[in-house]
């Protein structure tokens, strides 16, 4: 979709989809010069960006590099090229993927973008909205731990764009380049190279990268990743694991677009049904992503509400865009509790659907395996997940108060026999989501309020009882958004108050007790913009204020503090200072 849909209701019982075409902007914006081939009369293309992690070798000369694609997506929307591995006599030991856009042009929808390697998804990315004098941005992601793919010969890079708005095609031209950077081990020494998102060095191998990794996604013609329209569409892939597999993880990428692009602040069904209103974005406000072995459950993932550049108000991601929306998370469900289930050379099908999902979602997955020089015996314990679900709902017409609140706790044992010996790993993890959606002013102002909170704890023992190792993680994800319409003063036009308040907070504690990693990325955007008849934005007043922190006990620390008013940056503030 492209810069907003908002479900306001009106007066007669209508929802109206406000969605932007697009403009230059209202107010002068920052401009990043970029080398290009432009003509040297025309305006610098404007740089967006997202908050995040730098990485310490932007400054460092990569040993080699290898230039992939250089493509100009129009009317198509999927390239494909042949991969071509570093040379031999390269020596490196991390290694970045870089995802280069310029674009130009009036944009109608964002767009939502995938990079694959011989079908595994390396890089999940939503576009900018762009202008009539263009912009651009750069995504560069650590993807050391695809070490078993990249060094590989004869296989093919994809890269997939698609409009976010069904059966719509993009009207705006994006130059696109990927390349990968190769580093020796002075870079690895400096690089934060694993993602806050995943739970690492929690096993001996913690930081290596995984023998095998196999592709649970769909064709190339469907740009691999699974299209899911509903609960019901349970999307499968059947995968052959070697009997010597000691450890496997599950990457899941996910991402939700179309009826459920903003799941979080659908209503339930009774509440459309009971004012006949004519939407199609119901199910409710809790979504799941559900993974099973052979029909078995063994993971849940409640995705980070990622709001892309033209959600809720697309005045808003000039030119900061919000958490996560160029480099998109994925989660890691860790399989090795039920290596015994499909470790074992035969056929089993790997499963993903979507709770209460409606149309439409955009899933696949990477199994990561790591093999031993012999076969591996594995012995589990697999308890059910069990989950509490409690729904309120009060409404009267158009105005309700709609609560959901989630529990859901697991817990899995392996004993794991290899050349590593023998190890005994427990994982517990507790999830709590709690989401209240509120209408108000007969159905034109929604306030919503929800949290994401999860608690994984991992613990390993030798063969004799003696810890090896513990981790806890713990995430939260506060969201709250409020978005009210009310009638202004040009005629047919309506004034749309909105504010979005988001924080992405990850912590990681080791055996002793002791922070060793802690991640706060907190965002505040509040502001208006004046909508009329066929939907363009007439006028609007945005301000983005976000702070993104990092502090590794061994890494050190990171801050970043951006002020955005009007799609001015008028404060930007780094610091490597640490701050207990």
């Amino acid at each position: 979709m492209n810069a907003i849909k908002l479900l306001v209701f009106l007066p007669l019982l209508l929802t109206v989809t406000f969605q932007s075409s697009l403009k230059p902007p209202l107010s002068p914006s920052s401009s990043v010069n970029q080398n290009s081939t432009n003509d040297t009369n025309e305006a610098p293309l404007q740089q967006y960006l997202e908050l995040t992690l730098p990485l310490p070798t932007n400054n460092i000369t990569p040993a080699c590099s290898t230039s992939i694609l250089n493509h100009t997506f129009t009317n198509t929307t999927s390239v494909n090229v042949n991969y071509t591995p570093p040379p031999d006599t390269c020596e490196w030991s991390v290694f970045f993927l870089e995802f280069r856009v310029a674009c130009k042009g009036e944009q109608h929808d964002n767009g939502i973008a995938g990079v694959w390697i011989g079908g595994i998804e390396l890089l999940r990315t939503s576009t900018a909205q762009s202008t009539y004098n263009g912009v651009f941005w750069n995504v560069r992601k650590d993807v050391t731990r695809y070490y078993s793919v990249i060094t590989q010969h004869n296989l093919t890079l994809s890269v997939f764009f698609q409009s976010l708005v069904e059966n719509h095609e993009f009207n705006v031209v994006y130059n696109v380049s990927v390349s990968f950077l190769f580093y020796s081990d002075t870079a690895e020494a400096h690089s934060p190279s694993r993602k806050l998102i995943s739970v690492k060095n929690y096993e001996n191998d913690g930081n290596t990268p995984a023998d095998v990794i196999i592709p649970i996604s769909g064709g190339v013609n469907d740009g691999f990743w699974f299209r899911i329209h509903d609960e019901s569409d349970t999307r499968t892939k059947d995968v052959q694991i070697s009997s010597k597999a000691y450890k496997a993880v599950l990457e899941l990428y996910v991402s939700f677009h179309g009826d459920d692009e903003f799941w979080y602040m659908n209503p339930p069904d009774l509440y459309i049904k009971a004012n006949d209103l004519p939407i199609t974005s119901g199910k409710g406000s809790y979504r799941e992503v559900l993974v099973t072995i052979d029909g078995k459950l063994v993971g849940t993932v409640i995705p980070f509400p990622v709001i892309f550049p033209g959600g809720i108000n697309p005045l808003f991601w000039k030119p900061v865009v919000s958490i996560g929306a160029f480099d998109l998370p994925s989660y890691d469900i860790d399989l090795t509790s039920y290596l015994g289930l499909f470790s074992d050379c035969h056929n089993h099908s790997i499963g993903i659907r979507i709770s209460n999902g409606i149309s439409f979602w955009l899933v696949d997955a990477n199994l990561h395996v790591w093999l031993d020089n012999s076969n591996v015996q594995a012995i589990m314990e697999y308890e059910p997940p069990s989950m509490e679900i409690e729904h309120k709902y009060e409404f009267e017409g158009l105005d309700g108060e709609f609560k959901t609140e989630v529990e859901r706790s697991t817990s899995s044992t392996r004993l794991v026999q290899s050349s590593k010996g023998v190890l005994k790993t427990k994982v517990t993890e507790e999830i709590k989501f709690t989401n209240k959606l509120k209408f108000k002013e007969y159905g034109t102002r929604k306030e919503l309020e929800q949290k994401i909170k999860t608690k994984t704890k991992v613990k390993i023992t030798d063969n004799k009882g003696h810890s090896v190792g513990e981790t806890v993680i713990e995430k939260t994800y506060p969201l709250k958004i409020t978005v009210a319409a009310r009638l202004g003063s040009s005629k047919g036009g309506w004034l749309v108050n909105t504010t979005v308040i988001q924080g992405r907070n990850e912590k990681f504690t080791n055996e002793i007790g002791s922070v060793s990693r802690v991640l706060n990325h907190d965002l505040n955007c509040t502001g208006w913009m004046m909508l009329v008849k066929g939907n363009p934005i007439i006028s609007g007043f945005t301000e983005n204020h976000q702070n993104y922190s990092y502090m590794d006990v061994l890494k050190g620390c990171y801050s970043r503090k951006v002020d955005v008013v009007e799609g001015d940056v008028i404060a930007d503030e780094t610091t490597s200072i640490c701050v207990n």
